[in-house]
């Protein structure tokens, strides 16, 4: 019962993310009130000091200004201490030149169960989970890798510049975009839901307003 009970309150795609307040490396930060009206990521590492942990976060503070362009912040977290938080970033800084600038939550076993971040085989440790956030503190993405699978910085790019794009446009994004082998650069437009939509979106591809394969697979370039 208890395992269902904390399958139950972990947060699904579309809920608000979960209210709390965290210690971090730059103090104490409540969450999702300290991102209001931006986008964040909150990701979470198995341990400071670890190999793919640390270049995961050089990748992260690489691609920051990236992130900021799109009115992303970055958040991580673990459940190591603030001081040992403080000590690798100044190990980073000192041996690989690199300074972490945005803040490290200190994990607390509550925060970690509400975000269903323990690995079950591997005692107190956090998976590699990624949740993007909307600027409206609603969870759009959520993933999990396990420990011994660094992330791809650059899809998390991806992720938010093409949501970011998504919500804007009321479109959707095909694979692999802005590279899909489809369509290209090109946008998805919703499929047509009543027969009169369908006609008129073959009548628009006549035109070359938009392109289509057919009614039900129609795209264009934003």
């Amino acid at each position: 019962m208890e395992n269902i009970q904390q399958k139950k309150s972990m947060p699904l795609l579309g809920d608000k993310f979960p209210e709390m307040t965290v210690q971090t490396t730059q103090g104490i930060i409540e969450l999702p009130k300290a991102f209001a009206g931006k986008w964040f990521i909150l990701f979470s590492h198995p341990a400071d000091f670890t190999p793919v942990c640390t270049t995961e976060f050089v990748a992260f503070q690489k691609r920051y200004d990236k992130f900021k362009e799109l009115n992303c912040e970055l958040i991580g977290l673990s459940v190591d201490q603030v001081f040992s938080h403080i000590k690798w970033e100044g190990w980073i800084k000192d041996k690989l030149g690199v300074e972490i600038q945005f803040p490290i939550i200190a994990g607390t076993s509550e925060i970690t169960e509400t975000l269903g971040m323990i690995h079950p085989k591997k005692g107190t440790n956090t998976v590699r989970a990624v949740f993007v956030v909307d600027d409206k503190g609603i969870i759009r993405l959520i993933l999990y890798y396990p420990q011994e699978l660094g992330r791809n910085m650059d899809e998390i790019l991806r992720i938010v510049k093409a949501l970011q794009i998504a919500d804007k446009n009321n479109v959707a994004m095909p694979a692999n975009w802005p590279n899909n082998e489809l369509v290209k650069d090109h946008v998805i437009i919703p499929p047509a839901a009543d027969v009169k939509t369908s006609k008129e979106r073959l009548e628009q591809a006549k035109t070359g307003e938009i392109e289509c394969y057919d009614w039900w697979l129609c795209h264009k370039k934003l």
